[in-house]
């Protein structure tokens, strides 16, 4: 009985874990992973999000992790400096995505 016990509560965690994991609206992945930021933002932050010379700057310094998900939100919708306008060219579900794994990578990082 309590072998079964012990295996009822496994089999209920790990239902729980998948459930709570599909739920997260951000993918398990890192943000340089993401098909989006390679395809849009890699050319200019680099494929490592570090920067790149005369490119767009680090999106890993402790400027950019200090920012707001509102500001890095409106940042890359509406473009600032150099930085060009998305907001036509990605979808808003598209840019919250970006913006949580940023947020996500910013706080994995030491």
């Amino acid at each position: 009985m309590k072998t079964f016990l012990c295996s009822a509560s496994l089999v209920l965690l790990i239902g729980i874990a998948t459930v709570a994991s599909a739920e997260d609206p951000a993918p398990s992945g890192l943000l340089t992973s993401d098909p989006v930021y390679q395809k849009q933002c890699a050319k200019c932050h680099g494929k490592s999000a570090e920067g790149r010379h005369f490119g767009g700057p680090s999106l890993v310094t402790d400027h950019a992790m200090k920012m707001s998900s509102d500001d890095v939100r409106s940042i890359v919708t509406n473009g600032k400096g150099r930085m060009p306008k998305y907001g036509s060219k990605l979808s808003a579900e598209e840019i919250n995505r970006l913006v949580l794994e940023l947020k996500a990578t910013s706080s994995n990082t030491p």
